[in-house]
């Protein structure tokens, strides 16, 4: 009698508690048995089963009742539901690949190619991957949050889905939460609609590391940024580990309220540096070394690797997708991969990336190249050191973007367009009578279209 009635109880819950908390908690619960005054649910968690009895537990209780059945106890329990996260995440199955970031709470799916065996390390991220293993040991670490940044494609969610395994290879009870800026925001939208927001805040304060990726996407959210600040300072409070991602630093966010950009600050800030040559034919090798193993058949010519490593330098997403069509391409049609075929076959990709720089990434050269700090770069200063790389970069952006004036004034701390036109004119004039400027901009000029 007591399961048949179970539909009609979680629709009574389902309007009690709200659609959000509906979703999480109750819905994924199924009443297996009546034993007297007991019922038994099986959760997909632990962690499931006992929140609901912990919040709902007496909720359920009286919808029970109202169905003349008395329930004086509830049990949960989990095992062939259970999802638990794979010790060697790269031999999952397809099936398993839908798993979340913890046995424990839901968040985004974690993908099993991304763990720290399948990082390639090179000078660009070595920091960064060091930063991130550190994290993943586990144990007192000296930066609490650890905050990478880095253009798209560099690594960044590479290291945090690496981070999350190998916590849960450590520890498969540590509750992992691993999700994007924009799920959180949608599950704090959701929590407000539903007027379920005390749930929300004891699920995100109830975990042992929060990861939290693309967090530039809550800039300009005033509530949401309220509740990530609240979240943040709970868990640092806690002793918790929190993971961060980022486009750029915090400290060059627009819209990211002050103290967000402080409290991010407190840890380790990561730069996950544009790829060099070498780290990219790295990867090409890695990546290449796998694609023989599917496809035996295909053979590559020498120099082919070599010239997608020169020649593809947006970031590493295109470079293995170019790699995978090549062998795609060799398998169709049966001929081996030869530098006039990558030519032919990549033609698309390399005319996108021979003039794709960005000002972001010229801004990132020039002071890496003169060991200027980017926020003063961007400020208000004028001394000559600070001034004179600030003009370099405003002429590169003019030379090798397509960026209207106005544009890259923006781009250097809301400059007008005569400041960018004022700059073109005199690194024009000094390259003609300042050897080390001429040199400086050629150097430059150079690594960008490199």
């Amino acid at each position: 009698m007591g399961t048949e009635i179970w539909p009609i109880i979680k629709l009574a819950l389902r309007k009690i508690v709200g659609e959000a908390a509906f979703t999480n908690w109750i819905n994924p619960l199924e009443l297996t048995s009546m034993d007297g005054a007991t019922a038994q649910f099986s959760a997909p968690t632990k962690f499931i089963g006992d929140w609901v009895a912990r919040n709902y537990g007496d909720a359920i209780k009286i919808e029970f009742a109202k169905q003349g059945v008395n329930v004086g106890r509830l049990t949960f329990v989990t095992g062939a539901v259970a999802k638990p996260i794979a010790p060697t995440p790269t031999t999952q199955t397809s099936a398993q690949r839908t798993t979340t970031g913890s046995t424990d709470l839901p968040g985004a799916s974690l993908d099993p190619r991304f763990t720290f065996g399948n990082f390639v390390v090179g000078k660009p991220n070595e920091l960064a991957h060091a930063a991130a293993r550190r994290v993943a040991e586990g144990g007192e670490v000296s930066f609490n949050p650890l905050f990478l940044h880095g253009g798209v494609g560099l690594g960044k969610t590479h290291l945090m889905h690496s981070i999350a395994w190998e916590i849960k290879r450590r520890d498969p009870e540590a509750r992992v939460l691993y999700l994007s800026a924009e799920q959180f925001m949608y599950r704090f939208v959701q929590a407000l609609r539903f007027k379920d927001t005390i749930s929300f805040k004891e699920m995100f304060r109830s975990v042992d590391v929060l990861m939290v990726d693309d967090v530039q996407f809550i800039a300009g959210k005033t509530s949401t940024q309220e509740e990530f600040f609240h979240t943040f300072n709970a868990l640092i409070d806690q002793g918790k580990q929190v993971i961060i991602s980022g486009d750029r630093a915090p400290s060059d966010m627009e819209h990211l309220e002050d103290r967000i950009k402080s409290r991010l600050q407190w840890g380790l800030v990561v730069d996950v540096h544009p790829t060099d040559y070498e780290l990219r034919l790295g990867i090409l090798q890695s990546k290449q070394e796998v694609q023989a193993r599917h496809n035996p058949r295909v053979e590559m010519s020498p120099g082919v690797l070599e010239f997608m490593a020169h020649r593809i330098s947006s970031n590493v997403r295109v470079l293995e997708g170019a790699l995978t069509r090549l062998y795609a391409f060799g398998s169709l049609v049966g001929r081996p991969i030869t530098l006039e075929m990558a030519q032919e076959s990549l033609s698309d990709i390399l005319r996108a990336t021979d003039r794709k720089v960005t000002i972001d990434e010229i801004i990132r050269k020039v002071t890496d190249h003169y060991g200027v700090n980017l926020t003063d770069m961007l400020s208000a200063r004028r001394t000559r050191s600070i001034a004179r790389p600030r003009q370099v970069a405003m002429f590169l952006a003019k030379k090798l973007t397509s960026k209207s004036l106005p544009e890259i004034g923006r781009c250097f701390g809301k400059r007008d367009h005569t400041t960018v036109i004022h700059a073109v004119k005199k690194i024009e004039e000094l390259q003609s009578i300042d050897n080390q400027i001429a040199k400086d901009v050629e150097v430059l000029r150079r690594m960008l279209e490199g």
